[in-house]
């Protein structure tokens, strides 16, 4: 796995939060029941993302989470390295504990060269895109099909 379940329901839960009008807030269980989160699983990974500054939360009726930074200046590398810890992808992907630069397993050259792609990935795609990507996959999902005409049969 590239990373953690907490840290794709946490990446999920930015993008919810990246769609909210600026300065509004949004509730976990609302969160949550609208990403397909277990609510008090991702109520624990906002805390502590609200505690490293990346969120910005608020007690009260009108409270929650929102985001304490634009969309576009959170890649989602950054959101894995707070959740998973920076060390995420230094381990050996065959398992080996005693994997590394200098002591390679069989798979460690071939993981070298994914791991740089997908971190290149994740440090250059940000919430932001990945909002908008899903709002206009939604948008287009919502648009009526076109009816095609068929021919009319003389009878």
């Amino acid at each position: 796995m590239l990373y953690s379940r907490s840290a794709e329901y946490a990446i999920r839960a930015f993008v919810y939060l990246a769609a909210l009008p600026s300065g509004e807030f949004a509730m976990v269980k609302n969160i949550a029941r609208d990403s397909g989160i277990p609510e008090h699983f991702l109520a624990k990974i906002l805390q502590d993302l609200a505690r490293d500054g990346f969120l910005h939360s608020s007690k009260g009726p009108h409270g929650g989470f929102r985001l304490n930074l634009p969309a576009a200046g959170i890649p989602m590398l950054k959101i894995v390295h707070a959740v998973d810890g920076a060390a995420r992808f230094d381990r050996c992907i065959g398992g080996s504990p005693h994997c590394n630069d200098r002591a390679a397993c069989g798979m460690h050259d071939s993981w070298i060269v994914l791991r740089s792609r997908i971190i290149e990935y994740l440090e250059g795609t940000s919430i932001a895109d990945l909002a908008n990507a899903l709002g206009e996959k939604r948008r287009l999902l919502a648009r009526p099909k076109a009816r095609v005409a068929t021919p009319r049969r003389a009878g």
